[in-house]
Formats: C-alpha cells, sequence, structure tokens
C-alpha cells in the first residue's frame, strides 16, 4: 500500500506540477476535468450520479467554466442562479421524484467542487499568476505535512473528536505556521519577479489565510462522510482515495488565496 500510495502520489504531483507550469487551455481542461469528477464522487453519496439533478449539475460546471475561460465571470455567477432554478424546476415539476435533499445537493456539489476548484485557474491567469498558484498547494499540502508532524510531536488537544480523532490543536497551529514558513522561503525565492510591495509580507499573510481554510476544508469533507458511513469518496488515485479525497483541503484554499491576493494587491 505505501509503494502504492507513493507511486500515484509522485504521479500527482507531476501532472499538478506541469498544468501550473503551462497553465492555458491544459490547466482549464484539468481542472474541469476533476471537478466534473468530484462532483460525480459527491452525487455518488447520495445515489443521483446519474439522476436527472446530476446531469443538471455537470451541465451547469461545464457551462460555469467555459465562462471562465472567456472571462465572462459575471456570466458565470449568472449561470450559478439559473442552475438553481432549473434544479428547483426539475424538482417541483417532476414532484414527488425528487427529494428537495438532493435538490440541494445538486447544487451544493457545482459550488463546493467546480466552481471553488476554478480559483486555482483563476490565479493562474492574474497578473504573476504562474508565481502565485503555487501557493495553493504550499498552503493544502504543506499543512497537512506540517500539521501531521507538529501533531505528533505536541499533539494533546483534539480539535475536533468526532470527525476526526487524530487531528489535534496544536497540530493545526504546527500546520498553520509551517505553511506560512513555507511562504516565506518562497518570496524569497520569487519575490524579485513579482511587482508588489511588501511581497513577503503579502504570501504569508495569504499563505496563512490558506492553511487555516484548508483545515476547514479536510474537516468538511470528512463530516460528509462520517454523515453518511463512508470512508472514501472513491478509488481513483490508488492508495489515496477519489478526487475529493486528495483535493478536500484544495478546495477551500484556492479562493481563500485568490482573494487574499487580490485584496492585498
Amino acid at each position: 500500500m505505501f509503494i502504492t500510495r507513493l507511486l500515484s502520489g509522485i504521479v500527482l504531483v507531476i501532472i499538478t506540477a506541469t498544468s501550473l507550469v503551462f497553465g492555458g487551455l491544459y490547466l482549464f481542461l484539468l481542472m474541469l476535468g476533476i471537478s466534473l469528477i468530484g462532483m460525480f464522487e459527491l452525487y455518488r453519496v447520495y445515489n443521483m450520479e446519474k439522476s436527472l439533478l446530476g446531469i443538471t449539475g455537470y451541465i451547469s460546471a461545464i457551462t460555469y467554466y467555459l465562462c471562465v475561460y472567456f472571462e465572462y465571470d459575471e456570466h458565470a455567477y449568472t449561470v450559478l442562479l439559473l442552475t438553481l432554478i432549473v434544479l428547483m424546476a426539475i424538482y417541483v415539476f417532476g414532484y414527488p421524484k425528487y427529494e428537495i435533499s438532493k435538490v440541494m445537493v445538486g447544487f451544493f456539489a457545482i459550488a463546493y467542487v467546480s466552481a471553488m476548484l476554478s480559483f486555482i485557474y483563476k490565479i493562474r491567469v492574474m497578473d504573476g499568476g504562474v508565481l502565485y498558484v503555487w501557493l495553493v498547494y504550499v498552503c493544502s499540502w504543506g499543512n497537512d505535512t506540517f500539521a501531521y508532524i507538529a501533531g505528533r510531536l505536541f499533539g494533546k488537544h483534539k480539535m475536533s473528536p468526532k470527525l476526526s480523532p487524530k487531528k489535534t490543536i496544536e497540530g493545526a497551529i504546527g500546520g498553520v505556521l509551517g505553511s506560512v514558513l513555507l511562504g516565506y522561503i518562497y518570496a524569497l525565492c520569487v519575490g524579485k519577479h513579482l511587482d508588489v510591495d511588501n511581497v513577503a509580507l503579502v504570501i504569508c499573510i495569504a499563505a496563512a489565510g490558506g492553511a487555516i481554510l484548508s483545515i476547514v476544508g479536510d474537516l468538511a469533507a470528512s463530516a460528509i462522510k462520517r454523515s453518511n458511513d463512508i470512508k472514501d469518496y472513491g478509488k481513483l488515485i490508488p492508495g489515496h482515495g477519489g478526487v475529493l479525497d486528495r483535493y478536500d483541503s484544495v478546495i477551500f484554499t484556492a479562493p481563500a488565496v485568490y482573494f487574499l491576493l487580490t485584496i492585498l494587491g
């Protein structure tokens, strides 16, 4: 299992790294594909991956991504609103075929998976995005690594015993501080290539915010799984589970980094 997990992890890193370097259509199609697979995994939890509600969600996600790709952001948010209307229409005219809870899941998956992951592409196409976009993974995967180390060394106080018994407050603090440290080192390496005042401070703040949100993302994914009594969302990535199992923290980190970078200029 360790070898399988290691090899699939290496492949995942290579695919991720090359997509961030080349960006453009490659990154766009990759994020769209990951989003659709993630939505499928979430819909499958509620046995609606092949239903009309699920199909509507997939079409909405594709339309949303096309708006993002062609820089029609205002239309992208319109797509989300129209999707909710369509889902409610399906519920009303198909009543009582569909439960209202599944209608909500149909919309939730679009916002939770597709819309939030699209911010990786949005960061990549912004000024300096080729350098900033790496912060998403520095925050999420870096936080996971340092949180594990700090938790093993100093962890005493459980952060959320019912959701994730092994996670501790000390580990969470260590993960955030570790992400900030990685962000600072990264700023020292690439800061001269970014036309931003106090670039180290900006990157460290973005790293801290992203790391904190990555914890929320990780626990949110765990809560959904526990509520539905499942261990993993899928088996697509050997040794890691499904797309949502690997990208659960990235989902929250991407928009956090994007908005912090935008606010900080």
